[in-house]
């Protein structure tokens, strides 16, 4: 891996990229901003004075040549399924420590095939350093240590709001996929919405249902719990919605109606407004039990999930910058520690009871 201290974000003139960009300028940090766009790429380090760097990670040999000197990646560009393997490629050649914001299961379990190759490189691949999954891995570390013979956790977290483009697109395209829980070690496919509960995240009860979120994936590399699934808060409209979306979701498998459906999705989808950023709330919220039915139940709020995927790439790429572990895959609170999200601002402790 370089000895330099240079850092990228590519994805950087994303809706993301851009947020994380301007605040590591803010911070008085100095990464390369970059993207297949040249333009859009060129116009933001004009304007936060920042170098740029202008490739496809389709051309291998240009994704090497500019990963060369650089000792962390921050990847912003998504669908990370379309991302993620060809940059873990170039940064394994190049020695390059990844990390990115992604939420998508199969890009954490790709990305974890890869340990012992990141391992032989003496780099570390941590996807996730974002909303997705930060706060929610801490969570399911903290209740293993509560609890360390559990045999089931549930996760799960309200108050999200507006979404960006990007998350609309990605979303999209994973509605295809189904539901994702993780059942006697195995991620198993299962109807949007497969369940439904009552959820006290902080904040009173709410309806909460099954989401394929990065944790069915993740939560299982930081704990070994077997049993996992993630709920999201929703209305008893949107519960019904997505459970008449299986009826024809596979649809969204045909490429042209997916075109179609990621246009009008990055169209009507803008992100959070300045005064949400800047100071809504998550809850964020998890349960484990063991096979006697002992039970520990944790609560956390945190800042605007994109604020927090913010914070988050900032507290992952110094911290990789200063000093990295053993080369490998992390999930991050193996990397951080299980409580780092309690370090982010606008995080509370994580309570357990």
């Amino acid at each position: 891996m370089s000895d330099k201290n240079k850092w990228m974000i590519f994805g950087a003139n994303g809706y993301t990229g851009r947020l994380i960009a301007k605040e590591a300028r803010r911070q008085g940090l100095a990464p390369i901003l970059a993207g297949r766009n040249a333009t859009a790429i060129d116009g933001l380090a004009r304007e936060l004075s920042l170098t740029s760097s202008a490739f496809d990670l389709s051309d291998r040999a240009a994704a090497r040549t500019a990963l060369a000197d650089v000792a962390v990646v921050a990847n912003c560009a998504g669908p990370f399924s379309a991302t993620s393997q060809r940059m873990i490629e170039a940064c394994l050649a190049t020695r390059t420590h990844y990390v990115d914001i992604t939420g998508e299961i199969a890009v954490f379990v790709d990305a974890q095939r890869q340990h012992d190759a990141a391992r032989e490189a003496g780099i570390v691949l941590c996807p996730g350093v974002g909303f997705d999954v930060i706060p929610t891995d801490c969570v399911a570390a903290c209740l293993k240590e509560a609890l360390p013979d559990a045999t089931h956790l549930a996760l799960g977290f309200a108050g999200g709001g507006a979404i960006s483009p990007g998350t609309a697109k990605t979303s999209i395209e994973g509605l295809k996929l189904g539901g994702r829980v993780r059942t006697a070690g195995n991620i198993v496919e299962v109807p949007l919405a497969y369940r439904a509960r009552m959820i006290d995240f902080g904040a009173g009860e709410r309806l909460a249902v099954t989401f394929p979120w990065g944790d069915v994936a993740t939560a299982f590399f930081s704990t070994g719990i077997p049993n996992i699934e993630v709920y999201i808060a929703s209305s008893p409209a949107a519960l019904l919605r997505l459970r008449r979306l299986n009826r024809i979701r596979r649809l969204l498998a045909v490429a042209p109606l997916q075109a179609v459906a990621k246009r009008i999705a990055g169209r009507v989808n803008t992100g959070p407004s300045s005064e949400r950023y800047a100071s809504g709330t998550t809850y964020v919220w998890g349960e484990a039990r063991n096979g006697n039915w002992s039970k520990r139940v944790a609560r956390l709020t945190t800042s605007n999930g994109y604020r927090l995927t913010v914070d988050g790439v900032l507290l992952a790429v110094p911290a990789l910058l200063a000093g990295a572990p053993t080369g490998g895959y992390y999930t991050p609170s193996q990397l951080m520690g299980p409580r780092c999200v309690e370090t982010l601002p606008g995080s509370s402790t994580i309570e357990i009871s």
